[in-house]
């Protein structure tokens, strides 16, 4: 009986594997995208402007680009066949109308989501423009409710649109996935010195968003590599305070709130909340579950 404890303790901690991991001669090149995308500089480039859109993050998987509409302007709604959207709202508001919900207005720190085959569109409201962190898969075009009539889009160089029938369903919120977390409040204000138990926001077969909060502390030293991933990128958006990465090919780095950091497959990254606050990280990543390769004297752990 005494002994039960202990062996469910044992039970309960990971179990440290060993493998033979492939690792590139050559770290694959960060090509047109940054370590560190800094929010100052994409707000200067686009000063006096009240409408425009930057990208900021393409690969093979991803596309990330910050958006700003001026007051009163609309987008038209439209929905993704088979991918999920996300949104950070960091200045302004936005008025989102997503199909099944009630409309809602966000602003800075909500982190909002439309499943794929979820019609959606939004509105900036007050007299101030919007400002939104925007997130969709690579190379995917959306569609347009051709309901009530509606029009179609202009056509593009390459691609023009047709009208056809489908006959398959929204995706449905389920499980952590909800049409926004109010960061602020929901976390931010509801522990101010912890970050939350569970911090997914998003989790389905090939996208999986993370709150990752924590209390700043002293940089790690350059012998801690943290870890790499298998021919997939992750990437952040900074929530909060700042966070430290050291990575592979790149040198420690910090990121500052509104930043966004990647690091493409196969770099050793580690990243680290900084000293002196309460940092978060938006955690984006590809599966639930994404394997970790740790250094060999590492024990699993960074």
């Amino acid at each position: 009986m005494l002994a039960l404890p202990t062996l469910a303790q044992q039970a309960s901690e990971p179990t440290v594997a060993y493998a033979w991991s492939p690792k590139p001669d050559t770290i694959r090149p960060y090509g047109p995208n940054r370590p560190i995308t800094r929010l100052k500089e994409v707000l200067a480039a686009h000063k006096g402007q009240a409408s425009w859109s930057s990208d900021i993050l393409q690969t093979k998987r991803w596309s990330a680009k910050w958006i700003q509409m001026a007051p009163g302007e609309k987008t038209r709604a439209q929905f993704y066949g088979d991918d999920r959207t996300v949104w950070v709202v960091w200045d302004g508001q936005i008025r989102f109308t997503i199909a099944g919900q009630q409309p809602f207005v966000a602003s800075k720190g909500f982190i909002v989501q439309a499943p794929p085959r979820v019609a959606y569109s939004m509105e900036t409201v007050g007299n101030k423009p919007s400002l939104r962190y925007e997130v969709t898969h690579a190379g995917r075009m959306p569609l347009f409710p051709a309901d009530d009539n509606a029009p179609a889009p202009a056509d593009t160089p390459e691609t023009h649109y047709i009208k056809i029938s489908s006959p398959t369903q929204p995706i449905a919120y389920t499980g952590v996935n909800r049409p926004y977390v109010d960061f602020l409040k929901d976390v931010v204000a509801a522990d101010p010195t912890h970050g939350p138990k569970n911090g997914l926001v998003v989790e389905e077969d090939d996208m999986v968003v993370n709150i990752i909060r924590g209390q700043g502390f002293p940089l790690p030293p350059p012998s801690n590599l943290g870890h790499f991933h298998l021919d997939l990128d992750e990437f952040w958006f900074i929530l909060e305070g700042k966070i430290d990465y050291q990575i592979e090919g790149v040198g420690v780095v910090t990121a500052d709130a509104g930043d966004v950091a990647l690091a493409p497959a196969y770099r050793w990254h580690r990243a680290s909340w900084h000293a002196g606050q309460m940092d978060t990280r938006l955690s984006f990543g590809t599966r639930p579950g994404l394997f970790h390769d740790f250094a060999e004297n590492a024990g699993a752990k960074q």
